[in-house]
């Protein structure tokens, strides 16, 4: 791709990927131990089957450095070529320190900036987009991006509504600067937020309210209102996703893949068919054994396309996430 109308003559790239999968593998008979369902009904309303939980002694730190071990490895790199940690997460149970100075410091990252964005689902998004401009800047030559999550921690497994989706794991890119300044592979990302939708999902109750002396309601869980969240992803991200691609100076049709945030299966092809994406472009479907992960989907599903062949490297694929605030970010990038 090249860059059209951008005033930088630096390019950036992602250049490797690692995923982390938590051991345990949780099948829906087992969730429906606790809520009123059935494994007929969640696959029809997610296409999920499975999905992979922590250990509880399993922290976000923990899954976060299996996944940026393996993607600087990945990339043929040593720690010391690392010049930036940007971490996705909502989930780190600390409100201070962040994860990104524990997964720095576990890596061998010593002296590099290193912090934590919440941008919920589409934190990678926003941290790729960070990324991107650090290094056309001229501030970092390699940054990497980690995206982990637990929402097992925050997961009310009584609600019926929303205990069979969510899951836990991490992914992770290196993003370089491209060796040929002319070229991208890391398209203009178009991303927001609608503050007037902040009740659509998030944590209730705040954890303000959670340690009260007198709290005696339930502990703080991810809520949803479904319907309304499909709806307005479908509505809005159809814009937010066809601006990307016209950003990045490419028709549809040429893209390879659609890498949307693994949040519900009908979201996927309800996008995908109000996008009007051909045919041969491959949808990913990683949320049917790994759940919910938030913002360490996206990573999570380009690795396991990238790992079974469904694409190949230097493919384009559009990415969109989105979540709780809501908020979105889309862009168009070269598969590492």
């Amino acid at each position: 791709m090249k860059r059209a109308a951008r005033q930088a003559d630096r390019g950036s790239r992602m250049v490797s990927v690692g995923a982390y999968r938590p051991a345990r593998e949780v099948t829906n008979a087992e969730i429906c131990e606790r809520i009123d369902s059935s494994d007929d009904w969640i696959r029809r309303r997610s296409g999920i089957s499975t999905r992979r939980w922590a250990r509880a002694d399993q922290t976000v730190a923990d899954m976060g450095v299996e996944a940026a071990t393996r993607a600087v490895s990945a990339a043929g790199l040593e720690a010391d070529c690392i010049d930036m940690l940007i971490v996705s997460t909502v989930t780190h149970m600390y409100q201070t320190p962040a994860a990104a100075p524990e997964i720095a410091e576990r890596l061998g990252l010593r002296k590099v900036p290193a912090f934590d964005v919440s941008a919920a689902c589409a934190g990678f998004g926003y941290c790729v987009a960070l990324a991107d401009s650090t290094i056309r800047a001229g501030d970092a030559r390699c940054v990497l991006v980690v995206a982990a999550e637990k929402l097992t921690d925050i997961t009310d497994p009584d609600d019926r509504t929303s205990a069979f989706l969510f899951a836990d794991g991490a992914g992770a890119v290196v993003v370089s600067a491209s060796t040929k300044p002319e070229h991208y592979g890391i398209g203009p990302v178009v991303w927001g937020t609608d503050g007037s939708r902040l009740s659509v999902v998030g944590q209730q109750p705040s954890w303000t309210d959670a340690v009260r002396d007198d709290a005696s309601g339930p502990r703080p869980a991810l809520r949803m209102r479904g319907q309304e969240l499909f709806r307005w992803a479908v509505v809005e991200l159809t814009e937010v996703c066809s601006r990307a691609v016209t950003a990045a100076g490419l028709d549809i049709t040429e893209l390879s893949a659609f890498i949307p945030h693994q949040a519900n299966a009908r979201i996927t092809e309800a996008l995908a068919r109000a996008l009007g994406l051909p045919a041969h472009i491959v949808r990913a479907h990683d949320i049917e054994h790994s759940g919910n992960t938030s913002s360490a989907s996206i990573p999570l599903a380009m690795e396991h396309l990238l790992s079974t062949g469904a694409v190949r490297s230097s493919d384009l694929a559009l990415l969109v996430g989105f979540g709780s605030g809501l908020t979105y970010a889309a862009q168009v990038v070269e598969l590492p």
